[in-house]
């Protein structure tokens, strides 16, 4: 059956959601919406979308049931609480969600779902509001093959890439490696720019000397000019890092994984949320570092 001939329920309009959904609808497909908050509903509202006033009625509308939530708790509640989507779901449909949570979690919500004869993928993605944008968010993806295929045009509509890594919870286990490369990356850049400002040579010249090397990469692109403009508005806030920091810990410890480093940086990052800077974009754990060598990295005038 073509996708467009279904309808494809949408719960979570945040700072993803709501453009995911917006670009779902540009593509043609029709979309029921439903979000906690009455606001980017009414958005969603006057661009075409239908809208339900609980997960269970966007389940009983919908074919196709994306969530797009917070953390772990806020997939449980939607998916299997009061008015949640098995209340509305019948055998046949599919649950996709793209929130980044515990694999364990995913397991458990597709588990129930399988006993109402639902299929379910995780599908958490990276690329932050900026791609969820404009539409090239790479995609990791758990769940069987036969699902895959048969919602990856809808998945494309979002993502640059969508890539099935193995069974459920699988999508997320990846996600959980990217949080721990992109923490990495950040954290690597932030001492290395803070080294070089405290030697007295400027940041924005060693960025441009070293991007075409081996110690160039994505993280360094997107967020040194951030750094250098002194621009922490939040496309991917620490505090939702911190939150997949702390599911990396909670699945390393059931898998008795050595996870030294992510460890350390989830410290740095909890120190921001101390300090204030938790809605601060992720590459502002640089100021971590400033505050130790008392410094600040950024532009220089000429």
């Amino acid at each position: 059956m073509d996708n467009k001939s279904r309808t494809i329920g949408f719960i979570g309009l945040g700072v993803m959601g709501k453009p995911m959904a917006k670009n779902l609808v540009k593509a043609g497909y029709r979309l029921v919406v439903n979000d906690v908050k009455p606001e980017p509903v009414a958005e969603m509202a006057s661009l075409g979308a239908d809208t339900a006033s609980s997960p269970a009625e966007v389940a009983a509308k919908s074919d196709i049931i994306i969530t797009m939530l917070p953390n772990s708790p806020h997939v449980v509640k939607v998916i299997s609480g009061e008015n949640g989507i098995l209340e509305g779901v019948s055998k046949g449909k599919i649950i996709i969600d793209m929130s980044s949570i515990s694999p364990v979690v995913s397991k458990q919500m597709a588990a129930l779902a399988a006993e109402k004869g639902v299929e379910m993928l995780d599908a958490p993605v990276s690329g932050g509001e900026p791609k969820a944008i404009d539409g090239t968010m790479s995609i990791m993806v758990g769940g069987k093959a036969e699902v895959f295929e048969s919602v990856k045009d809808i998945l494309l509509t979002l993502g640059g890439s969508a890539v099935l890594i193995g069974e459920i919870g699988s999508g997320n286990i990846c996600k959980l490696a990217n949080q721990i490369m992109v923490a990495m990356h950040l954290s690597a850049v932030s001492e290395a720019m803070v080294f070089a400002e405290k030697a007295g040579v400027n940041p924005e010249k060693v960025y441009e000397a070293i991007r075409g090397g081996l110690a160039g990469s994505t993280v360094l692109d997107a967020k040194m000019p951030l750094i250098l403009d002194r621009n922490f508005r939040p496309s991917g806030p620490i505090w939702m890092h911190t939150k997949d920091l702390l599911n990396v810990r909670d699945t390393a410890l059931e898998i008795d994984a050595p996870i030294p480093f992510t460890v350390q940086i989830l410290e740095i990052m909890k120190a921001m949320k101390a300090d204030g800077k938790s809605n601060n974009d992720h590459c502002g754990i640089i100021q971590y570092w400033e505050k130790l060598a008392n410094v600040i990295v950024k532009r220089r005038e000429e």
